[in-house]
């Protein structure tokens, strides 16, 4: 059974950096996309990023395209978010999420396993 354990958020200010970090065990993860989702209160959950895990092609939101990057680590089966330049609007709590065919897509009810959520609070 695959199993995703999200941690790194926090409260930061206006223009601080964050690391999210996704643990993910149970698989082997051949084939996998690994996708940052985030949702704010009253507000759907919306895509953030997404990384294949075999060739490691990434896809972004246009929002933080140029702020964020995604990245793994093999040896710990582990992908990261590295979020720079924080706007109050990225404030959300944010999951990861994992699907077992290598296409990098955006609608998250295509994505079979969810991480619990950590909390990302920018203040202005």
């Amino acid at each position: 059974q695959v199993q995703l354990v999200d941690s790194g958020g926090g409260l930061v200010q206006a223009g601080d950096s964050l690391r999210l970090s996704c643990a993910a065990s149970g698989g082997t993860f051949v084939n996998y996309v690994i996708g940052w989702f985030r949702q704010a209160p009253g507000k759907e959950r919306e895509f953030v990023a997404a990384l294949t895990w075999t060739g490691g092609s990434t896809a972004y939101t246009i929002s933080v395209k140029g702020r964020f990057t995604i990245s793994r680590d093999s040896s710990k089966n582990t992908v990261y978010l590295q979020m720079d330049s924080l706007k109050p609007e990225d404030t959300a709590v944010y999951y990861c999420a994992a699907k077992p065919r290598p296409a990098l897509l955006t609608a998250s009810q295509l994505y079979n396993y969810w991480g619990q959520g950590t909390q990302v609070t920018v203040s202005s």
